[in-house]
């Protein structure tokens, strides 16, 4: 089962306790975007084998967004952090390098 630690409260919840939120870090098209761009926005998510950037929600907990970086098949956690940060703190990033030398997601690695 997924545990992931939420970042605002501190509690280990698990996946029954968490709502997913689809893929982290994008740039949310809005109003006065033109259609390729919004479609992208819309239909084109990253989708990888391996290391993963994603949104959960502390549905049962303080009910809170926060991003979480795991592996999408071993579902090991390499850490959890602030919805608020626009890219994954250096220190996770690291600790993927570390144990995966090489990877890479989008713009980060």
């Amino acid at each position: 089962m997924l545990m992931l630690t939420c970042p605002y409260c501190g509690i280990d919840a698990d996946e029954t306790e968490l709502t997913p939120g689809g893929q982290a870090h994008l740039t949310r098209e809005t109003v006065g975007s033109d259609d390729d761009t919004f479609e992208s926005y819309l239909f084109m998510r990253e989708n990888p084998k391996g290391v993963h950037f994603e949104r959960w929600r502390h549905s049962y907990g303080c009910g809170k967004w926060f991003h979480a970086a795991r592996c999408t098949v071993t579902l090991e956690v390499f850490g959890t952090y602030s919805a608020q940060t626009t890219e994954p703190p250096k220190e996770i990033c690291d600790k993927i390098s570390g144990k995966r030398p090489g990877w890479s997601w989008g713009s980060f690695s």
